[in-house]
């Protein structure tokens, strides 16, 4: 059976990947990007009777960035993304990221006030905060979690649902994700997800990084990039 990560874990092993197998940040966030937008586009394929609304929650942090390419790749796609991003980083690399969404025509929002209706969207992208996200939810993050909380349009959640505790998992009221996509291995709070679809996206973890951390990850099929796990 696969591993799941505690929190301290699983920051270690983000910082291996950077300092011992050499990982930049940016390609790391390209890879993690890509493999959601891979398993976004098996789970709610493209329909041609509508206009293939993506709603995409980014934070500040790495699980944003993540989200920005996701969005980019799902315009690749064919899908038509919109990406909320209230807390824009001063930061060369996420500036880029937003740069590269916007000239793919991926609509960038900055107030909740600016979304369309969410019944239009078909899914909605949850790249809000990720394993170092520790309770409770700031304030300025407060209102897009409720609305989250409230949602009848289906969630995805980037590696952690937001709001939830990495090892322990949802409080009573937290979001509920119909699909979750762990990044590298899944985390210990992904024991508690009930949601349809779980896929493990990370077609790039060296092999012994693998055995060092015991991750016993799942066979990929193919080519495939993501994987649905049980």
């Amino acid at each position: 059976m696969v591993k799941f990560l505690g929190q301290s874990e699983a920051t270690k092993i983000d910082v291996d990947l950077i300092e011992k197998y050499k990982f930049s940040l940016d390609q790391l966030m390209e890879l993690a990007g890509q493999s959601c937008a891979i398993a976004i586009a098996k789970c709610y394929p493209l329909r041609s009777d509508i206009q293939n609304l993506v709603l995409v929650c980014c934070g500040p942090g790495n699980n944003g960035g993540d989200g920005l390419v996701c969005s980019r790749h799902l315009k690749l796609f064919g899908y038509e993304p919109q990406v909320y991003y209230p807390k824009r980083p001063n930061n060369k690399l996420y500036q880029n990221l937003m740069h590269q969404c916007m000239e793919n025509g991926v609509q960038l929002l900055a107030e909740i006030s600016d979304f369309k209706p969410l019944n239009e969207y078909i899914v909605i992208v949850d790249a809000l905060f990720g394993f170092s996200f520790k309770p409770p939810v700031r304030r300025e993050f407060q209102k897009i979690i409720d609305l989250l909380k409230q949602s009848i349009v289906p969630i995805c959640s980037i590696d952690i649902p937001s709001g939830w505790d990495v090892e322990s998992g949802p409080l009573a009221g937290d979001i509920s994700p119909a699909m979750l996509i762990s990044l590298t291995a899944p985390k210990l709070c992904a024991t508690n997800f009930k949601g349809k679809f779980h896929y493990l996206g990370g077609r790039f973890v060296p092999k012994k990084l693998e055995q060092e951390y015991k991750l016993n990850l799942p066979n990929y099929h193919g080519t495939d990039l993501v994987v649905r796990l049980e």
